[in-house]
């Protein structure tokens, strides 16, 4: 069973209302979405997701609590267009949730998992053409190195990507996890699976999901109205450094304004930060999948 991480702290920081219109954009298998609509009896609900069987199960929830609802079928990099199309061009609340579902975890054809045997996949939509068996077996010894790098901040990513260039083609999950673990010295195996980090630097590549991820942020920011809040919980330091430095940025002002008797209102700071949380004792211990989650909060205080 999916268990939503930071579900309370979620909705308590939104602060919403009856009639908040509030989008949530990683609906997955509809846990934040589910107690967000409980509470905005006469608000509106707008919820991305890409995947059709998390669209499928999601509905099914969410009809049991209200009506006042739309799933939209979109990656949420395109946010602000889709908002746009339906004539919505502020709103009280938007909700990230960048982990990836337990469910899509748990399917092993989704080949997400380094436990499971499956084809080579993680595509979070799965009509993209791009996936994790393409990277694996075209991708150059330079871009591989690259992203295992970059993406999974794996010091290992030249040995791991010479020895997936010699084993190729891989076809599934099992055999690029074994591959892995056999180009690490071992010492290394002992502290963690050593394909941890290299799935993840897959899953982001084949996703894009940084570039998303920031391009989302900076719609949020446009759509978001005053006295609303934008919550974000990310799950590993790439993600929660990009927000972090997003959120900062938008919540200062320059260095040699601070100098002046008296800002002027129109170069004052448009947003301030509310906080960050991450899991208590207890969630951590009902769900090992919150441990390194972290919730960042901003709110808009003024045009």
């Amino acid at each position: 069973m999916h268990k939503s991480v930071l579900l309370e702290e979620c909705i308590y920081n939104l602060s919403l209302k009856e009639d908040s219109v509030i989008v949530d954009c990683t609906l997955g298998f509809a846990g934040h979405s589910s107690e967000i609509l409980k509470k905005i009896t006469r608000g509106k609900l707008y919820a991305f997701d890409q995947d059709p069987i998390a669209i499928e199960n999601s509905k099914k929830r969410l009809e049991t609590i209200a009506s006042n609802y739309e799933i939209i079928e979109s990656n949420f990099a395109y946010l602000k267009e889709e908002l746009t199309k339906r004539g919505v061009t502020s709103v009280n609340g938007i909700l990230f949730d960048l982990g990836v579902s337990s469910p899509q975890l748990d399917e092993a054809e989704r080949g997400f998992s380094f436990h499971k045997d499956a084809r080579l996949d993680m595509r979070m939509n799965p009509n993209q053409k791009l996936s994790a068996y393409e990277i694996v077996n075209t991708y150059c010894y330079e871009d591989l190195v690259h992203i295992f790098y970059t993406y999974g901040e794996e010091k290992y990513s030249a040995s791991i990507a010479t020895a997936i260039i010699k084993n190729r083609p891989i076809e599934t999950t099992l055999k690029l996890a074994e591959i892995i673990k056999n180009s690490v010295p071992e010492k290394y195996r002992r502290e963690k699976h050593p394909a941890r980090k290299v799935f993840q630097a897959i899953r982001i590549e084949v996703n894009d999901e940084l570039n998303v991820l920031k391009k989302a942020i900076n719609d949020a920011l446009e759509l978001i109205d005053v006295g609303g809040r934008i919550c974000v919980i990310t799950f590993h330091s790439l993600e929660d450094k990009i927000v972090k430095k997003i959120f900062r940025e938008v919540s200062s002002i320059p260095a040699e304004l601070k100098k002046l008797p008296m800002i002027p209102e129109e170069l004052q700071a448009k947003y301030k930060i509310i906080g960050t949380v991450e899991p208590d004792s207890e969630e951590l211990l009902e769900n090992n999948r919150a441990r390194s989650a972290k919730l960042r909060i901003l709110e808009r205080i003024k045009r």
